[in-house]
């Protein structure tokens, strides 16, 4: 079980010469909450845990090693020739590296001294050279999937980063990115030990003009010496409050 309570390491020092490293997942959280950001990166109490996803993690580890078998024989896989996607994943020496937790893409933004890193899922190229940035994504529903839901437009944003951060490295990167998304069926007879699925593949053109701005936001928030006001609607700072109230403080 993880230990809650004040750590000692990662927590941004204004007066520090360091380079600051500050993942694509606690700029979201910045976004979410500035309240709970700063706690976070400034002061050293994180949110709770979530509890983890293993079965999406199973089927993004077999994601990745099937068209990683397209990647090796440098073809297209079944899903971009079903919807028209003129592409075949890409291969590169850094690839296992991009997508590795902790470590991902990284960039240096010089004006925060910031090291903004991303984990990402996959890339793919067409024709034109141009990197693709893809993103699976597991879930079990029975209404059609689509990217328009509040809480999936994070995975809009996720996605920018990641384009932003691989232009920043240097390389050309289309605008078009898909998500895989995976749906396990629940309309079978029966489970007999196995999960079936249906996979779709969604496109968004993504637009990362917002990415400079929210990470110099983020570097304001995190110089200041008091906290930020709690953020509307954030239920970590509603759970806070109303535990204070309770408690008498």
């Amino acid at each position: 079980m993880a230990v809650i309570g004040k750590r000692e390491r990662n927590i941004f020092d204004p007066k520090a010469k360091a380079p600051f490293k500050l993942s694509r997942s606690r700029l979201e959280n910045f976004l979410r909450c500035s309240l709970c950001f700063y706690l976070d990166r400034r002061l050293g109490v994180d949110q709770p845990p979530g509890f983890p996803f293993t079965l999406n993690n199973a089927v993004d580890h077999l994601l990745k090693k099937e068209f990683d078998i397209h990647r090796v024989a440098k073809s297209a896989h079944p899903l971009m020739e079903q919807y028209g996607v003129d592409a075949v994943p890409f291969e590169h020496p850094d690839l296992e590296k991009w997508r590795e937790n902790f470590v991902g893409i990284q960039y240096l933004h010089g004006p925060t001294n910031f090291i903004i890193t991303g984990a990402v899922d996959d890339i793919w190229t067409n024709p034109k050279g141009e990197l693709i940035v893809v993103d699976y994504k597991a879930t079990s529903t029975e209404t059609e999937i689509t990217l328009d839901a509040e809480y999936r437009q994070a995975y809009k944003r996720q996605m920018e980063i990641y384009q932003w951060l691989f232009r920043r490295n240097g390389f050309v990167v289309s605008d078009t990115g898909y998500f895989v998304y995976v749906n396990a069926l629940k309309d079978k007879k029966a489970f007999d030990k196995k999960l079936e699925f249906e996979v779709k593949l969604l496109t968004h053109m993504g637009s990362d003009a917002w990415v400079e701005k929210t990470i110099t936001d983020a570097y304001a928030c995190l110089m200041k010496n008091t906290p930020p006001a709690p953020t509307k609607d954030c239920e970590h700072c509603a759970y806070r409050e109303a535990a204070n109230k309770a408690l008498g403080e």
